[in-house]
């Protein structure tokens, strides 16, 4: 079940509507969305919890800058993820690495 694998769900004003939320809140997981500007009822949302989104959104990004991830050339799920992995480990090494 997801709700064992996962906290919250965080996504972007496109996922605000009311059947997503509710999906949503069955499975038993918080929903950290920001309400669109047009909705009568603002439903609030953990704005701290929602700045980790844009810590999630630049890994993706940094990610997709290797070719090989960004069009998905291995044809396992195993190497694919592997490489995901190394690519991971390299833009954190510069992190740990003391000089």
């Amino acid at each position: 079940m997801i709700a064992d694998r996962i906290e919250a769900l965080l996504a972007d004003k496109g996922y605000d509507s009311d059947a997503i939320r509710e999906e949503i809140a069955k499975a038993g997981v918080e929903a950290v969305i920001p309400a669109k500007s047009n909705r009568r009822a603002p439903t609030p949302h953990d704005r701290e919890k929602y700045r980790w989104r844009n810590l999630v959104e630049r890994l993706f990004n940094k990610l997709k800058n290797w070719r090989r991830i960004a069009t998905r050339y291995d044809k396992t799920k195993e190497s694919y993820l592997g490489f995901v992995a190394l690519a991971s480990i390299k833009l954190w090494l510069p992190f740990v690495h003391e000089a």
